[in-house]
């Protein structure tokens, strides 16, 4: 059995506001391997988001371990930290973040060009992320001459432009319809059948019923973990 890419132990989180503190993570000890596809539930103010944030280096734990591909995330310098993030993890959001002035490939670079990558190769991984995804005939679009399921393509081509170990989508489908829920949730799955590991954070059944691990979070600690069907969307 491989290592595990993600793992966490005895995680906690503590926010403090002067003599307030509040514990959000109340220790989490967590195992996911590479090629995993994995859904984090929880309703709003469980922890999930936190262990979103501790997971893809957003944030760092009051204690604990964690070690992402078998490096210490918590003896990371804010540096390294931003290194990790740009290099290791992909992320896509509910909020698409893309610049609206400039067009899909522009946009899908992004994490190359903050990795020095030359502009040639930029282009051509860029262009190549966006192939992947069915957007290739709109890469000189900007994001406001596409619908909002385009917009998340866009998004996830830019999570995988750098081949990162982790995909990390974070309520991806929450402003989209239906259809292109459906249409983001397939190109995951796509995505996890070609061997990306893939964490999925979300409040809904029906979409966290996509991955083939559910880890419900509740008050800050885990309650299920279980593995599912990873039925696919209609």
């Amino acid at each position: 059995m491989s290592a595990p890419l993600i793992d966490l132990v005895g995680v906690r989180k503590t926010y403090r506001n002067g003599s307030l503190s509040v514990d959000a993570l109340r220790g989490i000890t967590l195992q996911i391997r590479p090629g995993e596809y994995t859904a984090i539930m929880g309703p709003s103010g469980s922890g999930k988001s936190t262990l979103m944030h501790i997971v893809g280096c957003l944030d760092v734990a009051t204690s604990g371990s964690y070690h992402l591909a078998g490096e210490n995330v918590g003896e990371m310098s804010e540096v390294e930290l931003a290194q990790v993030r740009n290099r290791r993890v992909g992320f896509v959001f509910q909020q698409f973040n893309l610049l609206p002035s400039q067009s899909a490939w522009r946009n899908v670079e992004l994490p190359l060009l903050y990795a020095g990558v030359g502009r040639d190769e930029r282009r051509r991984r860029a262009l190549a992320a966006l192939d992947r995804v069915g957007l290739g005939d709109r890469a000189e679009h900007r994001p406001g001459e596409l619908s909002g399921g385009q917009q998340q393509r866009v998004a996830v081509a830019r999570a995988v432009v750098t081949e990162p170990a982790l995909i990390l989508a974070d309520e991806p489908t929450g402003n989209l319809d239906s259809t292109a829920t459906a249409d983001v949730l397939a190109l995951l799955r796509d995505l996890h059948d070609g061997g990306s590991t893939i964490v999925l954070i979300t409040h809904e059944a029906e979409v966290g019923a996509q991955a083939t691990r559910r880890v419900v979070v509740r008050d800050g600690g885990i309650v299920a973990d279980e593995a599912t069907a990873g039925v696919r969307a209609p």
